[in-house]
C-alpha cells in the first residue's frame, strides 16, 4: 500500500454563489490548524467543458505581459504538486456537497493537529514618497506560500500588513475600506508570525546595509589609489620628454 504524505490539519468552508451569471460558482475559506485563515478563494466553471477548477485569491502586478496588459499573480498558492492536488480536490467536493444537503459545508482535513511550521523571507527595499520598507514571503510547511505580506514604517516602528482587497465599502471619511485576503486568526499565532517577520527583516536590511557600507568602501579605496596611478604616468610621461630633449640633432 502506496503511503500518503501527511500534511497540515486545515478547515475548509465553502458557500454557494447563486444567480450569478458570470462563472463563479462559489467561494472556500480555509483555516490552517486553527491558526491562519485564507479568505476569497473562488470556485469556477470552465465556459466550454463545464468542469469547476479553484482559483486562489489574486492581485494586480506592476509587471506587463507582451501586449501591454497587467500580470496578475497569486496572494497566496500550495507549493507542492501534492498539495495542490488534495487542496484543491478537497475544496471542490466540499462545493460539490452544498447541491445535495443546499448548506454550507465544511469539511476538516486533520493530518497534523500541531500549529504549523513556518518560514520567511523578506526583500527590504524602499520606494520614494511611500512608507513601505520591504516585502515578505511566508511558507508553511514548505507546501503553501503567502505572498506579498508589506512591512510598512509606522511613527516609531515598522509593522505587518497581510495582503489586502478594496470593498465596496466606506468608512466614516468616505474612504474605500479594505479586507486581509489571509491571516492569523489567533492573537497566539499571530504575534509568532509577525515576530518572526520582522526579525528577518531587521536581519535582511543589517545584511543589505553592510554590503552597501562595503560597496562604498572598496569604491573609495578604488579612488584612492587612481592619484597614485596617474602621478606615477605622469612622472614616466616626463622622463620619456626629458630624455627626448637631451637626445643629439641631427
Amino acid at each position: 500500500m502506496e503511503e500518503r504524505e501527511e500534511f497540515m490539519k486545515y478547515t475548509i468552508r465553502v458557500n454557494e454563489v447563486k444567480n450569478n451569471e458570470r462563472n463563479i460558482k462559489g467561494f472556500a475559506t480555509v483555516v490552517f490548524s486553527d491558526s491562519f485563515k485564507i479568505t476569497n478563494i473562488a470556485i469556477l466553471e470552465n465556459s466550454d467543458s463545464k468542469q469547476l477548477f479553484v482559483s486562489m485569491p489574486r492581485y494586480k502586478s506592476n509587471e506587463k505581459d507582451e501586449n501591454g496588459s497587467s500580470i496578475y499573480k497569486d496572494v497566496c498558492n500550495p507549493i507542492t504538486k501534492e498539495f495542490r492536488e488534495e487542496f484543491y480536490e478537497n475544496i471542490l467536493d466540499a462545493f460539490e456537497r452544498i447541491a445535495e444537503q443546499e448548506k454550507d459545508q465544511i469539511v476538516i482535513v486533520d493530518e497534523l493537529s500541531e500549529t504549523p511550521e513556518l518560514k520567511v523571507t523578506v526583500t527590504p527595499y524602499e520606494r520614494e514618497g511611500s512608507n513601505i520598507r520591504g516585502l515578505a514571503r511566508i511558507y508553511f510547511e514548505e507546501n503553501f506560500i503567502v505572498n506579498n505580506v508589506n512591512i510598512l514604517q509606522g511613527k516609531e516602528n515598522v509593522f505587518i500588513a497581510m495582503p489586502s482587497y478594496k470593498t465596496r465599502q466606506l468608512d466614516e471619511q468616505g474612504k474605500a475600506v479594505y479586507q486581509d485576503v489571509c491571516y492569523p486568526v489567533t492573537k497566539e499565532f499571530r504575534d509568532k508570525l509577525y515576530a518572526e517577520v520582522i526579525k528577518t527583516y531587521e536581519k535582511e536590511k543589517e545584511k543589505q546595509e553592510k554590503n552597501v557600507q562595503k560597496k562604498l568602501s572598496d569604491e573609495k579605496s578604488c579612488f584612492q589609489k587612481q592619484p597614485e596611478y596617474f602621478s606615477k604616468a605622469e612622472k614616466d610621461k616626463n622622463q620619456n620628454s626629458s630624455n627626448s630633449s637631451k637626445a643629439p640633432f641631427r
